[in-house]
């Protein structure tokens, strides 16, 4: 039987592959969510570099919120990647939410992250 992080690994890889089918076009914003906390970054595939980064896990953010794990500590970290990305000169991406069901804290790190002014 397909263990569940087979099973994520696979979902991650299918999704993936549909951001790359026709090449990279565009800068790729990745999401990872943890048990405790979540992670986003913008990541360059074709120089292989991280633009812009954030966290729930940042000395700024994580006394703020009663957990790194709640929507609004993921709605605070979509608003600040998309704060440093643009201040970057990045300001269209694709989401790559990593296998992950684009539902709760992922849904909430986008929403805020495009309504800081990234585009995807």
């Amino acid at each position: 039987m397909i263990s569940k992080q087979e099973r994520y690994e696979f979902r991650k890889i299918r999704s993936r592959n549909g951001l790359f089918a026709n090449g990279i076009h565009k800068l790729r914003l990745s999401v990872y969510r943890g048990t405790k906390y979540i992670y986003a970054q913008v990541v360059d595939d074709k120089k292989g570099v991280t633009l812009a980064a954030a966290s729930s896990l940042e000395k700024d953010l994580k006394g703020k919120f009663k957990s790194g794990k709640s929507l609004d500590s993921a709605k605070t970290v979509g608003a600040l990647l998309a704060k440093r990305a643009i201040a970057k000169g990045v300001t269209e991406v694709c989401f790559d939410r990593g296998g992950r069901i684009y539902h709760g804290r992922i849904k909430a790190l986008a929403d805020a992250a495009r309504e800081a002014g990234l585009k995807f």
